[in-house]
């Protein structure tokens, strides 16, 4: 679903259901559908916002904010003439055994994982690759978003790039570049 960003125009993304397969596809639901979707793949659309979004609430323990462009509006003379608070969108809606597991394994993906090239970061990170299979004549999209610092999050990053190829040799290395760039002190 939309994020609500103050943004016009954003897109809505899909999270297939049993229901929507029967009615658009005319097809049945098999179980293999749903670990499709456990995984990411079939019929899961999904914008880089709408990823960036939920990881937040990973970061978070289970605290969804709305996304924002700015935090605050400067007059001519670069004085605050507002100030764009945090707006909690929901929480406690995913189980926090679940958030602690789903941290631990996007850790263990810096640490053991197929985001090992942030083992160099200069913060500790946690975050997840991905691979999007689009078609079958093309590359696939390279996918990464992750959170950092793991233990008191700051950031949010999620890279895609289309047809890109692996997640781990593409996005990876760029995530990398942001986190060198901002947590240079």
């Amino acid at each position: 679903s939309q994020t609500g960003i103050d943004l016009n125009n954003e897109a809505t993304g899909l999270v297939p259901t049993k229901e929507w397969k029967e009615k658009t596809k005319n097809e049945q639901w098999y179980i293999g559908d749903t670990y499709h979707l456990a995984i990411g793949q079939g019929d899961l659309l999904v914008t880089p916002l709408q990823v960036a979004n939920f990881t937040s609430a990973f970061a978070n323990n289970g605290n969804l904010y709305r996304p924002y462009m700015v935090t605050r509006i400067l007059n001519q003379n670069n004085n605050p003439i507002r100030n764009i608070e945090s707006q909690l969108i929901r929480n406690n809606f995913i189980d926090i055994n679940n958030i602690k597991i789903a941290r631990q394994g996007m850790r263990e993906a810096v640490t053991l994982g197929s985001a090992r090239a942030l083992q160099s970061a200069p913060v500790t990170s946690a975050g997840k690759t991905g691979t999007a299979q689009w078609s079958s004549k093309k590359s696939p999209h390279a996918w990464f978003t992750g959170f950092a610092p793991y233990d008191n999050p700051e950031i949010v990053i999620t890279i895609l790039i289309e047809q890109g190829g692996e997640g781990s040799s593409t996005a990876v290395p760029i995530a990398k570049e942001v986190l060198d760039w901002y947590f240079k002190k």
